[in-house]
């Protein structure tokens, strides 16, 4: 997940989280503070929140297809009282299928279901006649829970890849386990962006990561800045107009990027002035957006 705790106090990372174009500044978080909750629709706000037990809770906001109505709708629905099944929260809050399945696929409906691919079968399912009425039946909530969670479906549960595909569709983040730790198994010699600061200024080094930020600033005379993030937090490089130039389509284009060049590590300002660009190989499902500005 992008966050920044390190940066930011706690609110200020849920406002950024709660902002998209915010999103790409949140980095840096360790793996105790960065402990996310699970996100769904028993329990979560409108807002991502932040608390003692939890330093990041996310919000509903944070869903591409929920729209503000559906949402309000839903946290009305569930203050008169806690939903006891999907049959009961597809009918009380009528959501459209699109936003069903977004909510499903993200699994903020896992709450009812055993997995999100279950929880997707079930959504597609329309309400039939004695759904309606389903306030009138004399089952325990327990009971009807139990009995959701038991549906089955013949969908496999999603492998974690697709876990991670479908938080980035549906979010544009993950609260799981940061894509280049996938395969970082296979990155020989590639410094984390935790390594910079202990290594020796001067040095020649390589990082990798997923583009989040490509930046040429009017005034900055063509130089190019690419911030990569990995599953430690980003890594800053600097492209020099003719490196640009030569390397435009791999530069623009490519999610994840390999950047080799000597470490300039000055008055605490990290990055890599680049000497050498290329794609670095990775799993297409897992790739996200990054936030450009020229």
């Amino acid at each position: 997940m992008r966050r920044d705790a390190g940066r930011y106090p706690g609110n200020t990372v849920a406002k950024k989280i709660s902002n998209p174009e915010g999103v790409a500044e949140l980095v840096n978080c360790d793996a105790a503070s960065a402990k996310t909750p699970e996100f769904d629709v028993q329990s979560s706000t409108f807002d991502v929140r932040c608390s003692p037990s939890y330093p990041i809770r996310l919000g509903l906001c944070v869903v591409k297809t929920l729209s503000t109505t559906g949402a309000k709708r839903l946290l009305e629905e569930r203050a008169k009282a806690p939903f006891t099944s999907l049959i009961d929260f597809k009918r009380r809050v009528r959501l459209n299928k699109d936003e069903l399945r977004t909510l499903a696929e993200v699994g903020a409906l896992n709450c009812f279901a055993t997995h999100r691919r279950n929880a997707l079968w079930e959504v597609e399912k329309p309400l039939r006649q004695d759904d309606l009425f389903e306030e009138i039946k004399t089952k325990t909530t327990a009971a009807v829970d139990r009995r959701d969670k038991e549906l089955s479906s013949p969908l496999v549960p999603m492998t974690y890849p697709e876990r991670i595909q479908a938080d980035f569709a549906g979010m544009h983040l993950t609260t799981g386990t940061h894509p280049m730790a996938l395969i970082r198994p296979r990155l020989k010699g590639i410094l984390r962006a935790t390594d910079l600061p202990t290594a020796k200024h001067g040095r020649t080094v390589r990082i990798a990561g997923n583009v989040i930020c490509r930046q040429r600033p009017g005034t900055a005379k063509g130089f190019v800045f690419i911030s990569l993030e990995d599953e430690t937090g980003i890594s800053n490089a600097v492209v020099t107009p003719p490196m640009f130039e030569a390397n435009r389509l791999v530069i623009t284009e490519e999610p994840f990027l390999l950047i080799e060049g000597p470490l300039q590590h000055i008055d605490g300002v990290i990055h890599i002035k680049a000497q050498h660009i290329e794609r670095l190989n990775y799993n297409p499902s897992v790739a996200s957006r990054s936030y450009d500005f020229h």
